[in-house]
């Protein structure tokens, strides 16, 4: 039994050559459409290309350093104890030294109204989140470095603006 090729109007073989073009071209933009970034893939790329750490130390004291070394740059606490250090350098400044280990751990500087506090785009870079109560918050995470950078302000009648610095375990 003989097949008719020409019963479609053109060869056989044309025609199985156009209905593969046209399912490549199908499943290409399907494959295109499933690759399109959402904001938070977007997001995350913007994260993941901050390779270098903003700020990383507090008036010269850094994550793994001692007691004596991190007060041989603050001066003497107001409060001290082996796990905690607490200075108060103005009205509007204080800050908390944490320790474990005989290595300082986390650094929290507050400042209240704000004043004397650095800005928040050298603290975490761009894109603070912006709460339902409008105080704003953002924490950059350093994985190769091993911690953690956060900014906080308040919106209490005097707002009071929070940095930290933070070792991952």
């Amino acid at each position: 039994m003989r097949y008719n090729t020409e019963k479609f109007g053109m060869p056989i073989e044309t025609l199985f050559l156009a209905l593969g073009a046209i399912l490549l071209l199908v499943l290409g933009a399907i494959i295109a459409n499933g690759q399109t970034e959402t904001q938070a893939m977007k997001a995350a790329r913007r994260d993941a290309q901050v390779q270098q750490p903003l700020y990383m130390e507090y008036r010269g004291v850094r994550l793994g350093m001692t007691p004596a070394e991190a007060r041989a740059k603050l001066g003497e606490p107001a409060m001290k104890s082996d796990e905690q250090d607490f200075y108060v350098f103005s009205a509007n400044e204080t800050a908390q030294i944490l320790y474990a280990g005989q290595k300082v751990m986390m650094i929290s500087t507050d400042y209240k109204g704000g004043i004397g506090a650095p800005d928040y785009k050298s603290v975490v870079g761009e894109g603070l989140l912006e709460r339902p109560d409008g105080s704003l918050f953002r924490m950059v995470r350093y994985e190769s470095a091993r911690f953690w950078v956060s900014y906080n302000k308040s919106t209490s009648v005097e707002p009071v603006v929070t940095i930290t610095i933070g070792a991952m375990k």
